[in-house]
């Protein structure tokens, strides 16, 4: 049996301005933007070619204080093409930064290990890691 992650709940506090953020500067398909009525508004955004897409929103979410997620990844083949691209769209991402060493035989010493960070408006923190081959 298949288990897929098919979507991660974002706490933001600011509905229109993580929409901007996540449409607009990562570059996230905006699926929809549902308001079901004055209190209940959904929002799904996903990253391009993912599976897997982040709901922001208020009423049918859960109520988790904005800011508080850290730890979510978006993996990329090219990390210094990744790392331009969120940069000039205005995103303030961290230097590029390789941990450990690459266990497997690669083209790239980037590969599995070079990752760049970021936060979205409301501290909600990202990694960004480089994976063009799987072993």
């Amino acid at each position: 049996m298949n288990w897929t992650l098919e979507v991660v709940v974002v706490p933001v506090a600011d509905l229109d301005r993580a929409k901007d953020f996540y449409a607009e500067q990562l570059g996230f398909a905006v699926d929809h933007d549902t308001k079901i009525n004055d209190e209940v508004r959904i929002i799904q955004l996903t990253p391009p070619g993912s599976g897997c897409s982040v709901v922001i929103g208020k009423g049918a979410v859960p109520d988790m204080p904005p800011g508080s997620l850290r730890g979510l990844q978006l993996v990329v083949a090219d990390l210094k093409a990744a790392h331009a691209e969120l940069s000039g769209r205005g995103v303030a991402v961290s230097d590029i930064q390789v941990l450990g060493e690459n266990p497997h035989p690669v083209p790239d010493p980037l590969d599995n290990v070079g990752f760049f960070y970021f936060t979205d408006p409301d501290g909600n923190g990202w990694a960004v890691q480089q994976i063009s081959s799987r072993g």
